[in-house]
């Protein structure tokens, strides 16, 4: 997909935001959700979207949105890093289908990085339901401290 391709209203996380599809969620507010990815890199991986739909990718976004927008992200951060305690946290976004983008909707992904685990591939193996589980309660609880 493009950089410029128009938003699909059908995209996976359009659908979790309107609660068609499930998800792990461990934060959600007006402004974004953040839920685990099922498809982890690192154990703890997560994503943070925003709930406004429309924009496909950080370029596509209104400036106006970022902000807030990466207020949740850096809070969720530091919640994983403190329910997880990982060596170091990696907070990458993708745009365009060239770049690693899946997923047409702008995300963010936090990734903890923990010395001497290689980290798995972007969009690879589905990981076990109830590990997510474990991971996400353990930022949830996190999180309701911060």
């Amino acid at each position: 997909m493009s950089l410029t391709a128009p938003y699909d209203q059908n995209n996976i996380f359009a659908k979790i935001i309107r609660g068609e599809t499930p998800a792990i969620k461990i934060f959600e507010d007006d402004v974004a959700i953040a839920f685990m990815d099922i498809f982890p890199q690192s154990d703890g991986h997560c994503l943070v979207i925003p709930k406004k739909t429309g924009a496909t990718n950080f370029l596509a976004a209104d400036p106006a949105d970022l902000g807030p927008l990466v207020a949740r992200v850096q809070r969720v951060a530091n919640g994983v890093v403190k329910g997880l305690s990982p060596d170091g946290v990696r907070i990458m976004q993708f745009n365009g289908a060239p770049a690693g983008q899946t997923v047409f909707h702008l995300h963010f992904h936090i990734i903890p990085i923990f010395e001497g685990a290689p980290l798995k591939q972007h969009a690879g193996k589905k990981a076990d339901i109830a590990q997510l589980e474990n991971l996400a309660a353990r930022i949830r609880a996190a999180l309701a401290v911060n």
